[in-house]
C-alpha cells in the first residue's frame, strides 16, 4: 500500500500497517516531518476542540460520547505504542487545565464537567479561588482533567518512521503524487518521475489534498506559536497543559528544558505569504497574552513560527475512503487533536485492510454535500 505524507499521520499509519505485515511505501513531496508536523506544539490530549456539551448539540449525545471516548482510547494507545517501541521523544504525561472563555463561561464549564463525568471521565471543576490557589491563574473557573501527554512532534514522527522501516516499510522523498487512475484491482499514482502501482492509497498530507477530495465541512487555518527562553523556576505550578474554552483559543505547555510554548491566534488561511507576514505581530500578541496569564513568566519569544492546519465544523476528523475512489483513503480535518486523530486513522485503516469495519467509522465518514437549492 502507498502512504502519501511522511508527517505524524503517515508515520503512525505506516508503522501499524507494516507491523501487520503489509508492504508499505511512504512518499512525501518534501521529506519526513517537514510540513504541518514541524509546526505542531504537540499538546496530545483526548479533549476534542469542540466541548462535549456543544458537540452533543451538533451530532447527538450518544455520538458525542463515542467520539470523546474513542479520542481518549487513541491517546492512551499512542502513548503506549510509542513506549513499547522504545521511542524517546520527550513524552511526559500531563494534566490538562481548560480555562473559561467565550465558548463556555463558568456555568458552562460546570455543565461540561457534569457531562464528562457522566460518560466516565474524571474531571474537576475549579472556581476562581481554587484556580488561584492551585495554579496561580486568575480566571473565573477551569476544568482539570487527566490522561494527556506532551512530546516533541518531529522526534515522535521520526521514531515511528524508523519503526515502520524496521518492519519492512520503505520511505522515498521527495516524491510528488500528481494524479491517480484506477484499474479493476489496482490504483496507480502518477508522480513527476514515474508511477507507483498499489492496491490502496492513504492520503495523509496535512492540509494539501488532491482536488478530488471533498472538503465540505472543513477549512484551513493559520496558527502561530512562540517558545520562551528556559526558565523552569518561573513556570506555572504542575507544568500542565493549559488551553481555553474560546475560539480561537490560547494554548500553552512546557518543555523538558524549562521553556513555555504558547500557541494560538488562529485565523482563516489565505496563503503562506500572508500567514508568514503576520508572524511578528502574532508573536507579540501571544507573548502579551501569556504575560497577562502568567505574570511571573518572561514571555518574550526566543523562537516564533507559523503553520497551516485543517479544521472541521464539529472538531472531528474525516477518516474514510474518498467518494468515487474506494481504493483511496483520506485523513483530514485534524483541528487541535491532529496527533491523536492520526492514531485513530491508523486504527481505522488497519481494521479496514483486515476486512473489518471500525466500530466508530460512521463518526468519521465523509458527510454528504448540502442539498442544492
Amino acid at each position: 500500500m502507498l502512504v502519501v505524507g511522511a508527517g505524524i499521520s503517515g508515520a503512525l499509519i505506516a508503522e501499524l500497517l507494516a507491523s501487520d505485515g503489509h508492504r508499505v511505501l511512504v512518499v512525501d513531496r518534501r521529506g519526513p516531518a517537514l510540513g504541518s508536523t514541524a509546526a505542531s506544539t504537540a499538546l496530545v490530549q483526548y479533549e476534542i476542540d469542540t466541548p462535549l456539551t456543544l458537540l452533543a448539540g451538533r451530532i447527538g449525545a450518544a455520538d458525542a460520547a463515542r467520539a470523546w471516548r474513542r479520542s481518549f482510547l487513541a491517546t492512551r494507545a499512542l502513548l503506549a505504542r510509542s513506549r513499547a517501541l522504545g521511542i524517546t521523544a520527550g513524552q511526559q504525561t500531563r494534566d490538562s487545565l481548560y480555562l473559561a472563555g467565550d465558548l463556555l463561561d463558568a456555568a458552562g464549564l460546570a455543565r461540561e464537567a457534569e457531562a464528562r463525568r457522566a460518560i466516565g471521565f474524571e474531571t474537576t471543576w475549579l472556581d476562581r479561588a481554587a484556580l488561584r490557589r492551585r495554579f496561580a491563574i486568575d480566571r473565573p473557573s477551569a476544568l482539570l482533567s487527566h490522561g494527556g501527554f506532551a512530546a516533541d512532534p518531529r522526534r515522535l514522527t521520526a521514531g515511528f518512521l524508523r519503526a515502520a522501516i524496521a518492519s519492512g516499510a520503505r520511505l522515498a522523498a521527495p516524491v510528488h503524487v500528481a494524479d491517480i487512475e484506477h484499474s479493476p484491482d489496482r490504483v496507480v499514482a502518477h508522480t513527476r518521475d514515474g508511477w507507483i502501482s498499489c492496491r490502496t492509497i492513504v492520503f495523509a498530507t496535512g492540509y494539501e489534498f488532491p482536488a478530488f477530495v471533498p472538503l465540505a465541512g472543513h477549512r484551513l487555518l493559520s496558527t502561530y506559536a512562540i517558545a520562551t527562553a528556559p526558565q523552569p523556576r518561573r513556570l506555572w505550578p504542575g507544568a500542565g497543559m493549559i488551553w481555553e474554552a474560546s475560539d480561537p483559543y490560547l494554548y500553552c505547555r512546557t518543555t523538558p528544558d524549562g521553556r513555555a510554548i504558547i500557541g494560538g491566534e488562529d485565523e482563516d488561511f489565505v496563503d503562506a505569504a500572508r500567514r508568514d507576514a503576520l508572524l511578528g505581530d502574532k508573536a507579540a500578541t501571544l507573548a502579551a497574552k501569556a504575560a497577562k496569564l502568567f505574570p511571573r513568566l518572561d514571555a518574550a519569544p526566543a523562537f516564533a513560527w507559523a503553520g497551516t492546519f485543517g479544521g472541521s465544523d464539529t472538531g472531528l476528523p474525516t477518516i474514510a475512503p474518498i467518494p468515487r475512489h474506494p481504493a483511496c483513503w483520506a485523513v483530514l480535518g485534524y483541528g487541535g487533536n491532529g496527533t491523536v486523530f492520526s492514531r485513530l486513522a491508523a486504527e481505522t485503516v488497519r481494521t479496514a485492510l483486515a476486512g473489518g469495519r471500525d466500530v466508530d467509522a460512521d463518526l468519521f465518514a465523509f458527510r454528504p454535500p448540502p442539498p442544492k437549492r
